[in-house]
């Protein structure tokens, strides 16, 4: 049986949690609220009674995490907005965080991307085996909406509107198992297969965080989607000319026949597709109390991008 090569990941998390212990949620820096709250449902879903095997996985999984873009958008979006259900937004951070989490060790199986690397380590399922990678997606996915009921139950008016948004973008139609399946399509909408494997998430990010702060989500869905539509614009790029602490195989787009922005556009074009796809982000900022502060750190998260 293959074992983790950091299999508890607790003490490292929690070393980072005491300042966060003793404020409420909407104190607390962004990165201590989601940390805590991924502590929280990873916690749950490995308690006695889980498999060894499985519990480590689930763990190696999530921490130690890589940027938590979706999460910390979320939470920005939250407090822009007031973040008048803080516990309900820590709920919803978390959530798309582990759905995240999911997609990455489910795309880098053996029949999607089979990457023997993620974050700069071995994949789930080459450090534990295709059987546990797959069972660990799938408990990271239920986790996902065991997190959000439990942390919404606070605020019951926005649970059932939180798990629409998050649903919607991880499932079928329009959301991350849609465009996995795209690429096992021969004919493919490339703005489509981004809007659906990877901006649907930064949508729900916005929304989530609107949802929770009792603002108007649909009004933030356009810059979740190009916040979303840069990004992959931006790991098209980066998978074509390498970028330093990328942590995976590059060239796995070209390796694997799938879609891509410099594939189809070039390198030179799909730069400025990005360019594009940040200022529309930057201009769909809608009014809000806290609009200069969020102004500012979307900004730096587009720049991160380039």
């Amino acid at each position: 049986m293959k074992t983790s090569p950091n299999g508890g990941a607790r003490p490292l998390v929690r070393a980072h949690l005491s300042l966060a212990r003793t404020q409420t949620p909407a104190q607390a820096p962004a990165t201590s609220r989601v940390e805590r709250a991924l502590t929280d449902a990873v916690e749950r879903m490995t308690a006695t009674g889980c498999p060894p095997t499985l519990a480590a996985a689930l763990r190696y999984s999530v921490f130690p995490g890589g940027s938590r873009l979706r999460p910390t958008l979320c939470l920005a979006v939250a407090r822009a907005c007031g973040d008048i259900h803080p516990t309900a937004t820590d709920a919803a951070a978390a959530a798309l965080e582990l759905l995240h989490c999911a997609s990455l060790v489910h795309d880098d199986l053996p029949a999607f991307d089979d990457s023997p690397l993620r974050r700069g380590r071995p994949s789930v399922h080459a450090a534990f085996g295709e059987a546990i990678a797959v069972l660990s997606g799938d408990a990271l996915l239920i986790g996902a909406f065991e997190a959000l009921a439990l942390g919404a139950d606070a605020a019951p008016g926005v649970l059932a509107p939180l798990t629409r948004v998050l649903a919607r973008a991880a499932g079928s139609p329009f959301g991350m198992c849609s465009g996995q399946a795209w690429e096992s399509e021969d004919d493919v909408d490339l703005a489509r297969y981004h809007r659906a494997k990877t901006a649907s998430m930064f949508e729900a990010a916005t929304m989530a965080g609107a949802l929770s702060a009792g603002a108007n989500p649909e009004a933030w869905r356009e810059l979740g989607r190009a916040i979303g539509e840069a990004y992959q614009v931006a790991d098209d790029i980066r998978d074509r000319v390498g970028a330093a602490g990328l942590g995976k195989p590059l060239g796995r787009d070209e390796a694997k026949d799938r879609p891509s922005a410099v594939r189809a556009f070039g390198l030179e074009d799909a730069r400025r597709l990005l360019g594009q796809h940040a200022a529309r982000a930057a201009a769909s900022i809608p009014d809000c109390a806290g609009r200069e502060e969020l102004v500012e750190r979307i900004a730096q998260m587009l720049r991160a991008f380039s």
